[in-house]
């Protein structure tokens, strides 16, 4: 789609999904699409569960270029929706740049803090969710050596790369860590092709566990796994259906919790920070990959779980606590 298209678009998605009508919470998913299976679907399950509890609609435009972030925000403010949630870092300037033009209006990011008042910053720490599946990957492997597949090669994507670390070193000080980034531009999200080739390059350096933070290039992973007979863990999403049998677990990023929370009652000027405590990370459990996790492990995990929220554990922010050199 053409940038000068986009507000043709953009009004087109709005009546379409919520008329024209005021007060209505809107929704700007990142590149990547709503329907990417990871943080965009996340974010998109939110909405839908905010809808269905409360009776109201919700506007919603996907981007398919960096050009339209801005529009879009704009567009939706003028509109009337509110809260406007930008999902995903990349919107920050964005946001800021329209809330400023919109001060009695009510905007919300994931991933990033934008310090106005009309706006409630919503940031993770996943690197807390990130050290249980590393425990995870860590005991389940029979090799000893762990990988990871990262997407854009930016400091969040390092922050779920060093909480893995620390997490797979705790289960067990000897393992070996191999990490790969598939970009540095936003096409590194849905790039599955890449993303199978990292994970088959790992695999034959004797990786047997890898886990993908890589947005849609995680499915390539998930697919190079099984059709190695090697064990993946998804992000964001609870991927763990995507691949059963051969998907360990997922590290879910309750990007639904925060977009549910925001469309019901917006903090402005609030930095909201999700982490085990408040249930904004964890590891996902399901029939798809019960058979994987054994009890011990299982044991071993939520005992670190339990200590990491008790403050007995320390996770490393790679973002705050300049670790894990890279």
């Amino acid at each position: 789609m053409k940038p000068y298209h986009l507000a043709s678009a953009v009004g087109l998605a709005l009546t379409a999904i919520a008329g024209l009508a005021g007060a209505e919470p809107a929704v700007v998913y990142d590149m990547g699409g709503k329907f990417d299976k990871s943080f965009n679907e996340a974010a998109f399950h939110g909405a839908e569960r905010f809808k269905k509890e409360t009776g109201k609609n919700f506007m919603e435009f996907e981007i398919a270029n960096e050009t339209q972030r801005e529009q879009a925000m704009r567009r939706m403010a003028e509109r009337g929706a509110n809260p406007v949630i930008g999902i995903g870092f990349s919107q920050a300037s964005s946001i800021e740049k329209v809330a400023k033009e919109f001060p009695k209006l009510q905007f919300a990011i994931i991933d990033m803090v934008v310090p106005l008042p009309n706006v409630e910053s919503v940031v993770f720490k996943e690197q807390e969710g990130s050290f249980l599946v590393g425990m995870m990957a860590s005991l389940a492997s029979k090799t000893g050596k762990v990988g990871f597949v990262g997407g854009m090669d930016i400091p969040l994507i390092r922050k779920f790369q060093c909480g893995y670390e620390q997490g797979a070193k705790y289960a067990n000080p000897k393992v070996e860590v191999t990490a790969n980034m598939t970009g540095t531009t936003p096409a590194a999200w849905g790039d599955p092709a890449r993303g199978g080739e990292l994970a088959k390059a790992q695999f034959a350096k004797g990786v047997d566990v890898v886990f993908a933070a890589a947005g849609g290039t995680g499915i390539g992973v998930y697919q190079a796994a099984k059709d190695a007979g090697k064990l993946a863990i998804g992000v964001d999403s609870n991927q763990n259906h995507l691949q059963p049998g051969t998907m360990l677990t997922s590290m879910l990023k309750r990007v639904d919790v925060a977009v549910y929370n925001i469309s019901k009652a917006t903090k402005p000027g609030a930095i909201t920070v999700l982490g085990l405590k408040e249930g904004g990370v964890d590891y996902a459990m399901d029939e798809n990959n019960a058979k994987l996790v054994s009890a011990d492990m299982k044991a071993k995990v939520d005992a670190a779980k339990a200590d990491i929220i008790a403050g007995k554990i320390k996770v490393a922010d790679y973002m705050a606590d300049n670790a894990c050199k890279y």
